[in-house]
Protein backbone atom coordinates (compact mmCIF):
# COMPACT_ATOMS: atom_id res chain seq x y z
CA UNK A 1 0.00 0.00 0.00
CA UNK A 2 2.67 2.25 0.95
CA UNK A 3 4.67 1.82 -2.12
CA UNK A 4 1.62 2.31 -4.73
CA UNK A 5 1.13 5.80 -2.32
CA UNK A 6 4.98 6.06 -2.96
CA UNK A 7 4.37 5.87 -6.85
CA UNK A 8 1.38 7.90 -7.43
CA UNK A 9 2.90 10.92 -5.41
CA UNK A 10 6.06 10.78 -7.93
CA UNK A 11 4.06 10.62 -11.04
CA UNK A 12 2.11 13.58 -9.82
CA UNK A 13 5.32 15.23 -8.77
CA UNK A 14 6.36 14.79 -12.36
CA UNK A 15 3.33 15.40 -13.72
CA UNK A 16 2.91 19.25 -11.96
CA UNK A 17 6.30 20.38 -13.28
CA UNK A 18 6.93 22.31 -16.09
CA UNK A 19 9.07 21.27 -19.41
CA UNK A 20 12.61 21.74 -18.76
CA UNK A 21 13.44 21.87 -22.34
CA UNK A 22 16.88 20.69 -21.73
CA UNK A 23 16.02 17.91 -24.46
CA UNK A 24 16.33 18.13 -28.44
CA UNK A 25 13.63 16.67 -30.70
CA UNK A 26 13.78 16.04 -34.44
CA UNK A 27 11.66 18.16 -36.86
CA UNK A 28 10.71 17.11 -40.34
CA UNK A 29 10.64 20.30 -41.49
CA UNK A 30 13.92 22.07 -40.75
CA UNK A 31 15.37 18.52 -40.78
CA UNK A 32 17.29 19.40 -37.67
CA UNK A 33 17.27 18.84 -33.76
CA UNK A 34 16.27 21.72 -32.53
CA UNK A 35 16.10 22.73 -28.05
CA UNK A 36 12.08 23.59 -27.75
CA UNK A 37 13.07 26.95 -25.93
CA UNK A 38 14.51 27.83 -28.86
CA UNK A 39 12.11 27.17 -31.81
CA UNK A 40 10.12 29.97 -33.29
CA UNK A 41 6.60 30.76 -33.97
CA UNK A 42 5.28 29.22 -37.03
CA UNK A 43 4.78 32.64 -38.76
CA UNK A 44 7.78 35.73 -38.43
CA UNK A 45 4.52 37.87 -37.30
CA UNK A 46 3.47 35.34 -34.49
CA UNK A 47 7.22 35.43 -33.31
CA UNK A 48 7.38 39.59 -33.66
CA UNK A 49 4.42 40.16 -31.89
CA UNK A 50 5.13 37.97 -28.94
CA UNK A 51 8.94 39.40 -28.70
CA UNK A 52 6.83 42.27 -28.72
CA UNK A 53 4.51 41.85 -25.44
CA UNK A 54 8.04 41.17 -24.08
CA UNK A 55 9.13 44.52 -24.84
CA UNK A 56 6.04 46.30 -23.76
CA UNK A 57 6.38 44.34 -20.41
CA UNK A 58 9.74 45.47 -19.56
CA UNK A 59 11.01 42.09 -19.69
CA UNK A 60 14.24 43.37 -21.60
CA UNK A 61 16.35 40.15 -21.49
CA UNK A 62 13.47 37.70 -22.81
CA UNK A 63 12.45 40.62 -25.39
CA UNK A 64 16.12 40.01 -26.86
CA UNK A 65 16.13 36.71 -26.98
CA UNK A 66 13.07 36.27 -28.70
CA UNK A 67 14.09 39.17 -31.32
CA UNK A 68 17.25 37.71 -32.19
CA UNK A 69 15.08 34.21 -32.43
CA UNK A 70 13.16 36.25 -35.43
CA UNK A 71 16.16 37.81 -37.01
CA UNK A 72 17.63 33.98 -37.19
CA UNK A 73 14.86 32.23 -38.40
CA UNK A 74 13.07 34.64 -40.84
CA UNK A 75 16.12 37.03 -41.48
CA UNK A 76 14.45 38.28 -44.91
CA UNK A 77 10.99 38.99 -43.74
CA UNK A 78 9.41 42.58 -43.35
CA UNK A 79 9.04 41.74 -39.01
CA UNK A 80 13.30 41.28 -39.42
CA UNK A 81 14.03 44.87 -39.68
CA UNK A 82 11.54 45.62 -36.81
CA UNK A 83 13.02 43.03 -34.76
CA UNK A 84 16.61 44.96 -35.14
CA UNK A 85 14.89 48.05 -34.38
CA UNK A 86 13.55 46.95 -31.13
CA UNK A 87 17.25 45.45 -30.95
CA UNK A 88 18.30 49.33 -30.28
CA UNK A 89 15.43 49.94 -28.35
CA UNK A 90 16.05 47.68 -25.95
CA UNK A 91 19.93 48.67 -25.55
CA UNK A 92 19.03 52.34 -25.71
CA UNK A 93 16.49 51.85 -22.48
CA UNK A 94 19.31 49.85 -20.61
CA UNK A 95 21.62 52.30 -21.34
CA UNK A 96 23.99 51.04 -23.96
CA UNK A 97 23.94 53.70 -26.20
CA UNK A 98 26.76 53.26 -28.60
CA UNK A 99 25.52 49.74 -28.79
CA UNK A 100 22.37 51.11 -29.45
CA UNK A 101 23.42 52.97 -32.36
CA UNK A 102 25.14 50.15 -33.64
CA UNK A 103 21.88 48.30 -33.67
CA UNK A 104 20.17 51.29 -35.39
CA UNK A 105 23.07 51.53 -37.98
CA UNK A 106 21.95 47.47 -39.02
CA UNK A 107 18.82 48.74 -39.66
CA UNK A 108 20.13 51.10 -42.38
CA UNK A 109 22.52 48.72 -43.44
CA UNK A 110 20.29 45.92 -44.39
CA UNK A 111 16.84 47.03 -44.57
CA UNK A 112 16.92 50.13 -46.29
CA UNK A 113 13.03 49.87 -47.01
CA UNK A 114 12.18 50.01 -43.22
CA UNK A 115 9.71 52.66 -42.69
CA UNK A 116 11.82 53.51 -39.33
CA UNK A 117 14.85 55.13 -41.28
CA UNK A 118 13.95 58.37 -40.48
CA UNK A 119 13.09 57.94 -36.86
CA UNK A 120 16.79 55.70 -36.45
CA UNK A 121 18.61 58.49 -38.12
CA UNK A 122 16.84 61.49 -35.43
CA UNK A 123 17.55 58.77 -32.67
CA UNK A 124 21.29 58.04 -33.94
CA UNK A 125 21.72 61.95 -33.58
CA UNK A 126 19.98 62.11 -30.21
CA UNK A 127 22.53 59.63 -29.05
CA UNK A 128 25.49 61.42 -30.49
CA UNK A 129 23.99 64.59 -28.85
CA UNK A 130 24.24 63.06 -25.34
CA UNK A 131 28.10 61.88 -26.19
CA UNK A 132 28.88 65.26 -26.61
CA UNK A 133 27.40 66.31 -23.37
CA UNK A 134 29.55 64.21 -21.39
CA UNK A 135 28.24 60.49 -22.08
CA UNK A 136 30.54 57.55 -21.64
CA UNK A 137 30.69 54.51 -23.32
CA UNK A 138 29.90 51.21 -20.69
CA UNK A 139 30.08 47.95 -20.17
CA UNK A 140 27.49 46.28 -17.66
CA UNK A 141 27.12 50.24 -16.24
CA UNK A 142 31.07 50.79 -15.86
CA UNK A 143 32.39 53.87 -18.09
CA UNK A 144 34.96 52.33 -20.16
CA UNK A 145 38.39 54.32 -21.05
CA UNK A 146 37.39 54.77 -25.03
CA UNK A 147 37.41 57.75 -27.13
CA UNK A 148 34.47 59.97 -27.38
CA UNK A 149 31.94 58.46 -30.31
CA UNK A 150 30.05 61.41 -31.03
CA UNK A 151 32.66 62.03 -33.99
CA UNK A 152 31.48 58.60 -35.41
CA UNK A 153 28.03 58.77 -34.82
CA UNK A 154 27.32 62.26 -36.32
CA UNK A 155 29.80 61.67 -39.23
CA UNK A 156 27.39 58.47 -40.13
CA UNK A 157 24.02 60.29 -39.35
CA UNK A 158 25.26 63.36 -42.39
CA UNK A 159 26.53 60.21 -44.36
CA UNK A 160 23.18 58.29 -43.84
CA UNK A 161 20.84 61.32 -45.10
CA UNK A 162 23.47 64.16 -46.30
CA UNK A 163 20.89 66.46 -46.85
CA UNK A 164 17.61 64.73 -45.07
CA UNK A 165 16.54 67.09 -41.80
CA UNK A 166 19.27 66.10 -39.46
CA UNK A 167 22.16 66.53 -41.64
CA UNK A 168 22.83 70.34 -41.02
CA UNK A 169 22.57 69.53 -37.35
CA UNK A 170 24.63 66.68 -37.29
CA UNK A 171 27.63 68.66 -39.41
CA UNK A 172 27.59 71.58 -36.60
CA UNK A 173 27.23 69.20 -33.80
CA UNK A 174 30.99 67.01 -35.53
CA UNK A 175 32.21 70.89 -35.26
CA UNK A 176 31.90 70.96 -31.69
CA UNK A 177 32.95 68.19 -30.96
CA UNK A 178 35.78 68.78 -32.62
CA UNK A 179 36.42 71.71 -31.21
CA UNK A 180 35.52 70.73 -27.81
CA UNK A 181 39.32 67.94 -28.92
CA UNK A 182 40.85 71.11 -29.21
CA UNK A 183 41.37 69.85 -33.24
CA UNK A 184 40.16 73.62 -34.29
CA UNK A 185 41.54 73.03 -38.27
CA UNK A 186 39.51 70.46 -38.25
CA UNK A 187 36.20 71.84 -36.42
CA UNK A 188 36.69 75.09 -38.61
CA UNK A 189 36.22 72.47 -41.70
CA UNK A 190 33.40 70.84 -40.38
CA UNK A 191 31.56 74.55 -39.60
CA UNK A 192 32.33 75.58 -42.95
CA UNK A 193 30.60 72.51 -44.39
CA UNK A 194 27.48 73.61 -42.52
CA UNK A 195 27.88 76.81 -44.62
CA UNK A 196 28.62 75.80 -48.37
CA UNK A 197 26.45 72.53 -47.94
CA UNK A 198 23.46 73.57 -46.13
CA UNK A 199 23.02 77.50 -46.36
CA UNK A 200 19.53 77.94 -45.31
CA UNK A 201 20.09 76.33 -42.73
CA UNK A 202 19.19 77.42 -39.17
CA UNK A 203 22.41 76.49 -37.91
CA UNK A 204 24.05 78.80 -40.26
CA UNK A 205 24.28 81.61 -37.79
CA UNK A 206 25.68 79.70 -35.55
CA UNK A 207 28.49 77.51 -37.45
CA UNK A 208 29.86 81.66 -38.75
CA UNK A 209 30.25 82.45 -34.75
CA UNK A 210 32.04 78.88 -34.43
CA UNK A 211 34.60 79.59 -37.00
CA UNK A 212 35.23 82.87 -35.35
CA UNK A 213 36.02 81.08 -31.96
CA UNK A 214 38.03 78.76 -33.62
CA UNK A 215 40.25 81.20 -35.18
CA UNK A 216 40.25 83.41 -32.30
CA UNK A 217 42.03 79.77 -30.42
CA UNK A 218 44.28 78.80 -32.77
CA UNK A 219 45.56 82.40 -31.96
CA UNK A 220 46.09 82.00 -28.47
CA UNK A 221 47.51 79.33 -28.62
CA UNK A 222 51.31 78.62 -27.00
CA UNK A 223 52.92 80.51 -29.63
CA UNK A 224 51.08 83.72 -30.57
CA UNK A 225 49.27 83.58 -34.25
CA UNK A 226 48.73 87.47 -34.59
CA UNK A 227 47.44 86.57 -38.19
CA UNK A 228 44.78 84.32 -37.13
CA UNK A 229 43.88 86.85 -34.58
CA UNK A 230 43.29 89.27 -37.15
CA UNK A 231 41.02 86.55 -39.08
CA UNK A 232 39.16 85.82 -36.09
CA UNK A 233 38.80 89.61 -35.61
CA UNK A 234 37.31 90.13 -38.91
CA UNK A 235 35.51 86.94 -39.03
CA UNK A 236 33.79 88.37 -35.51
CA UNK A 237 33.31 91.64 -36.78
CA UNK A 238 31.54 89.93 -39.76
CA UNK A 239 29.11 88.31 -37.83
CA UNK A 240 28.03 91.18 -35.88
CA UNK A 241 27.74 93.31 -38.76
CA UNK A 242 25.53 90.20 -40.19
CA UNK A 243 23.17 89.53 -37.32
CA UNK A 244 23.57 92.49 -35.53
CA UNK A 245 20.32 91.64 -32.91
CA UNK A 246 21.44 87.47 -32.67
CA UNK A 247 22.29 86.89 -29.19
CA UNK A 248 25.90 85.61 -30.25
CA UNK A 249 26.50 88.64 -31.28
CA UNK A 250 26.85 90.42 -27.50
CA UNK A 251 29.80 87.44 -26.84
CA UNK A 252 31.16 88.25 -29.99
CA UNK A 253 32.07 91.89 -29.53
CA UNK A 254 33.30 90.62 -26.33
CA UNK A 255 36.03 88.24 -28.20
CA UNK A 256 36.27 91.38 -30.57
CA UNK A 257 37.65 93.20 -27.52
CA UNK A 258 39.28 90.34 -25.98
CA UNK A 259 41.54 90.25 -29.56
CA UNK A 260 42.35 93.56 -29.92
CA UNK A 261 43.54 93.76 -26.71
CA UNK A 262 45.95 90.69 -27.58
CA UNK A 263 46.75 92.09 -30.56
CA UNK A 264 48.06 95.37 -28.70
CA UNK A 265 50.27 92.79 -26.00
CA UNK A 266 51.31 91.41 -29.05
CA UNK A 267 52.63 94.78 -30.50
CA UNK A 268 54.20 95.73 -27.21
CA UNK A 269 56.19 92.84 -26.79
CA UNK A 270 57.49 93.15 -30.65
CA UNK A 271 57.88 96.74 -29.64
CA UNK A 272 59.77 95.58 -26.48
CA UNK A 273 61.98 93.51 -28.48
CA UNK A 274 63.40 95.97 -30.59
CA UNK A 275 63.71 97.83 -27.64
CA UNK A 276 66.33 95.03 -26.81
CA UNK A 277 68.24 94.87 -29.78
CA UNK A 278 68.50 98.87 -30.08
CA UNK A 279 66.30 99.59 -33.04
CA UNK A 280 64.80 102.11 -30.65
CA UNK A 281 62.91 103.53 -34.30
CA UNK A 282 61.16 100.77 -35.11
CA UNK A 283 60.30 100.01 -31.18
CA UNK A 284 58.63 103.52 -31.79
CA UNK A 285 56.71 102.50 -34.63
CA UNK A 286 54.77 99.52 -32.44
CA UNK A 287 54.68 101.84 -29.46
CA UNK A 288 52.74 104.15 -31.12
CA UNK A 289 50.42 101.48 -33.41
CA UNK A 290 49.12 100.58 -29.69
CA UNK A 291 48.72 104.28 -28.70
CA UNK A 292 46.53 104.97 -32.12
CA UNK A 293 44.46 101.48 -32.58
CA UNK A 294 44.20 100.51 -29.49
CA UNK A 295 43.94 103.71 -26.82
CA UNK A 296 41.00 102.25 -24.65
CA UNK A 297 43.79 99.09 -24.16
CA UNK A 298 45.57 99.21 -20.61
CA UNK A 299 48.78 98.68 -23.18
CA UNK A 300 48.30 101.80 -24.23
CA UNK A 301 49.45 102.69 -20.88
CA UNK A 302 52.47 101.27 -21.26
CA UNK A 303 53.22 102.17 -24.18
CA UNK A 304 53.18 105.74 -23.39
CA UNK A 305 55.47 104.95 -20.98
CA UNK A 306 58.00 103.28 -23.00
CA UNK A 307 57.98 106.25 -24.74
CA UNK A 308 58.99 108.87 -22.31
CA UNK A 309 61.85 106.53 -21.38
CA UNK A 310 63.11 106.46 -25.31
CA UNK A 311 62.62 110.13 -25.03
CA UNK A 312 64.93 110.92 -21.83
CA UNK A 313 67.30 108.24 -23.41
CA UNK A 314 67.46 110.16 -26.89
CA UNK A 315 68.18 113.30 -24.58
CA UNK A 316 70.88 111.64 -22.99
CA UNK A 317 72.76 110.63 -26.14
Amino acid sequence: MKRKTLVFAVILLALSLKPAYSYWIWTPKTGKWINPKNAPKPTPKEQFEYALTLFDAKDYEEARRQFIILLRSYPKSLEASEGQYYLGRILEEEGNLYEAYLAYQKVIEKYPFSERIQEIIERECKIGEAFLAGEKRKVFGVPLPVDNPAIEIFTQVIENSTYGPEAPKAQYKLGLVLKGLMRYYEAEEAFNKVISNYPSSEWVEAAKYQIAVCRAAISRGPAYDQGAAKEAQDKFEEFVREHPDAVLSEKAEKNIEELKEKEAEGNFNIARFYEKQKQYEAARVYYHEILNKYSDSPWAEKARERLEVLKRMEKKR
